[in-house]
């Protein structure tokens, strides 16, 4: 009985014993530095490079890899005392507690710090033992409804853990204990504005952004990360007659309610003290005759500076976009080479087929290439860079073939980048639609209406890198049997380079020449792959729906 006692009294401790006993988990400086340990922001540092320094595992010995854990997430709420089987659930919310939505996928970031994972679904916050898959605790956020189509992660600052929720609240837990510390509304449910990204840390800041497609307007904020303080927004699109871009759109009216959120999360600067991120679509999604123009700055690149929120440079990547091709992929920064001059780079492969490389400092257009191997909605490239839209190809009463299909050559999963080859890995996504446009009134299109698709052929997808200076691909995988694959990418010290096919493997490339070096089948991954170092081991983590699976050399 003595015994059993103990135990007891270890296990119900064993939580608070699994944390290093700190007062910081992650200092905000911290994430300025190399990816060479743990995986404790969205892309593992600012730079959106996933790009691990770690080199345990190589590309003599990947092909040893084996399974060390696999779990499954608990979305059971449990209360009561605790006990040594069942660790309480801190509840939370506005909701009344009768809206219960389950399951889901893992489609966002893990992140790991000190042997801890932290693992989100909406709704739901996990802190897991990285050595094992054990929880250590569960947040539930009791909802008030709404879209819950993902949740892309948290942020860490300090002891603290911040996400956001699905009816528009960003919440900060404990990270030791998954307590409350405060929440705070970031945008309207009335609305039917929806978030789902995961927040950026920067200082003594969080940056979010939330999700919308109806036809309200898009906008980026930052609240004080100890307090949930608004510090400042920006509008993704002209909201007074005197903002920057109002001329591209017809009027106001449209312009401010015009779309263009950021959903996904992008990168900082340190240098510059530049946040730059993609933006979505603009509304109506399909309809464009009621608002020509470029419609700014709805699916571009845009840059503002943390301090201040304040714009400082732009580029739209798809002008007076009509299929709803967000630009809302993860950019990347690169410290590179033009014409032989060193430059501050960033360079981002977008969802309509087309990849860019730009100054990051300035914002001057350097370089743009279509990547994917069937996209054909532009006429032309302008000078200046940006594709120019072919209205053939927007939705008509009769149809229109056009390429690519509304999910884009790639979508929210993170592309890489490795300084050691200067390519950059991403999915290269190819097919056609025959779209019909079914409302040519735009009041009966509103949001993503007003249209019918049909995906049409079999068409070769491939996994690809290139070459950011010339925009051509160095290596180009194809993947067997049509269709393509949504999953992110991880690049390594060790010339490695992990993604999935699309049909149950997770793969490793060889990051140089795209040799095929090994694979395992999980079924195919909900999320990107990530790499840390835990007790002295690397390890390398992914997930398939709402299983993970760690990975270690033995």
């Amino acid at each position: 009985m003595r015994y059993l006692t103990s135990l007891l009294a270890f296990l119900l401790l064993l939580p608070e014993l699994l944390f290093a006993q700190d007062d910081v988990v992650v200092d905000p400086t911290d994430l300025v530095g190399n990816l060479d340990g743990d995986w404790a922001t969205y892309s593992g540092d600012y730079s959106g490079r996933r790009y691990s320094n770690l080199t345990q595992v190589n590309k003599d010995n990947v092909t040893n890899l084996t399974l060390a854990w696999t779990a499954e997430l608990n979305f059971n709420v449990r209360r009561g005392n605790r006990q040594a089987d069942s660790i309480i659930t801190q509840l939370g919310g506005e909701g009344r507690g009768d809206i219960d939505i389950r399951g889901g996928s893992i489609k966002g970031a893990i992140l790991e710090v000190d042997g801890i994972l932290y693992v989100t679904a909406p709704d739901h916050v996990w802190a897991m033992d990285a050595r094992n898959g054990s929880e250590i605790w569960h947040y539930h956020w009791e909802t008030r409804g709404g879209t819950h189509i993902a949740n892309r992660g948290v942020a860490i600052w300090n002891d603290s853990v911040i996400f956001e929720t699905p009816d528009n609240y960003l919440v900060s837990l404990n990270a030791y204990t998954g307590e409350e510390n405060w929440h705070t509304e970031i945008a309207s449910f009335e609305l039917q504005y929806f978030s789902t990204m995961a927040p950026i840390t920067i200082r003594d800041r969080v940056i979010v952004g939330t999700g919308n497609d109806l036809d309200q307007p898009g906008f980026l904020q930052a609240f004080d990360a100890a307090t949930g303080e608004l510090l400042w927004r920006f509008y993704t699109v002209p909201m007074s007659e005197s903002d920057p871009g109002i001329e591209t759109w017809p009027d106001l009216e449209s312009a401010s309610h015009g779309g263009g959120n950021a959903w996904v999360p992008g990168v900082y600067d340190p240098e510059t003290d530049l946040y730059i991120f993609g933006t979505g679509n603009p509304t109506p999604g399909y309809t464009g005759v009621a608002r020509p123009g470029d419609n700014l700055f709805t699916c571009s690149l845009v840059a503002v500076n943390i301090t201040t929120g304040e714009l400082e440079w732009y580029f739209q990547t798809s002008p007076h976009d009509t299929h709803d091709w967000d630009s809302a992929q993860t950019p990347i920064l690169i410290d590179g080479e033009i014409d032989g001059q060193p430059r501050k780079l960033v360079s981002t492969a977008a969802r309509n087929g087309f990849f860019f490389t730009l100054d990051r400092v300035t914002g001057e257009h350097i370089l743009t290439s279509k990547y994917s191997r069937t996209a054909n909605w532009e006429s032309h490239v302008r000078e200046t860079g940006e594709p120019e839209p072919n209205p053939s190809k927007e939705a008509l009463i009769p149809g229109a073939l056009v390429s690519p299909v509304e999910g884009g050559v790639a979508n929210w999963q993170p592309p890489a980048y490795s300084p050691d080859t200067g390519l950059f890995y991403t999915q290269e996504n190819n097919g056609y639609n025959m779209l019909y446009l079914t409302d040519p009134d735009p009041r009966g299109s509103m949001g993503l209406g007003g249209k019918a698709r049909t995906e049409v052929g079999s068409i070769e997808s491939a996994f690809q890198a290139i070459d950011y200076r010339t925009g051509e691909a160095v290596w180009r995988h194809e993947w067997p049997g049509g269709g393509g694959t949504r999953a992110g990418v991880l690049a390594t010290a060790t010339g490695l380079v992990f993604t999935g096919d699309g049909r149950g493997n997770m793969v490793a490339f060889d990051a140089e020449d795209g040799d095929l070096l090994w694979n395992t089948r999980i079924g195919d991954m909900s999320n990107s792959p990530q790499t840390f170092m835990v007790d002295g081991r690397q390890y390398l983590l992914v997930a398939v729906g709402i299983r993970m699976f760690a990975f270690v050399m033995y």
